[in-house]
């Protein structure tokens, strides 16, 4: 619980579970806040004491920019929109976060099942959607944020580059785990969010943060390309 700054301009945000991120440009009365994910339902609480820790009102964030529609990353945007923030996802994800369309389900590993059936499932209270997102764009924040999209985890998941900054966040296709970087589990297309990792790992960032675990701070984009064993999850105890 709590909020805990990464960087001049990036603060993390812990629910009860997950993590979301708080990007702030300016200050004073002519701060913006992009918030990305939104963390689990009844997050909204501490997302509004760490905006408090930082000085800022709710009405200072302008967006919050799900990375995926999974209940831990999207399940609190539609009270974080009633602020007055407008809601992004990717197009792939915008008819599971409105409601309009059922949730994919994961195709579990065998290691990932006790995981899932303790931690997983549930599905985000319907939110409307005010923009809809393609991979390349770039967004309003950061000195250009720009939207990378990353399928496997989720048919629309992305991640999020802000050259200017040198900081990537990745949502759910990478994780950290006691110092480890993994692939993230609970996958609807394995081979495909592989694929993703190699993507973000591409990419020049000196910091990343990731949906779950600690964000890596210095040379996060060479450490993530030193990651060579992306092989099956291995249970529990990994995450």
């Amino acid at each position: 619980m709590g909020v805990t700054q990464i960087a001049e301009r990036l603060w993390r945000v812990q629910p009860a579970f997950g993590q979301c991120w708080i990007w702030r440009d300016g200050s004073g009365a002519d701060a913006e806040v992009t918030l990305i994910d939104a963390g689990p339902p009844g997050s909204a609480p501490v997302i509004a004491e760490a905006l408090s820790e930082l000085g800022l009102g709710p009405s200072a964030v302008r967006r919050v920019v799900l990375t995926h529609h999974h209940v831990d990353h999207a399940g609190s945007a539609v009270d974080v929109r009633a602020w007055g923030a407008e809601v992004l996802v990717h197009g792939a994800e915008a008819g599971v976060v409105t409601g309009a369309e059922p949730a994919p389900q994961p195709s579990l590993l065998p290691a990932e099942e006790a995981l899932f059936a303790q931690v997983g499932g549930g599905v985000a209270p319907p939110c409307p959607v005010d923009r809809v997102l393609d991979d390349g764009e770039v967004l309003p924040f950061g000195g250009g944020a720009v939207v990378v999209h990353g399928p496997g985890h989720t048919a629309g998941s992305i991640g999020l580059h802000l050259p200017e900054a040198g900081v990537l966040f990745t949502g759910d296709t990478i994780a950290e785990h006691e110092g480890a970087l993994i692939l993230g589990p609970f996958n609807e297309d394995r081979a495909a969010a592989v694929e993703s990792f190699r993507l973000l790992a591409g990419l020049d960032a000196d910091i990343a943060c990731f949906g779950h675990g600690e964000p890596l701070v210095g040379d996060a984009g060479e450490r993530l390309r030193a990651v060579e064993d992306l092989g099956p999850f291995a249970g529990p105890a990994q995450l």
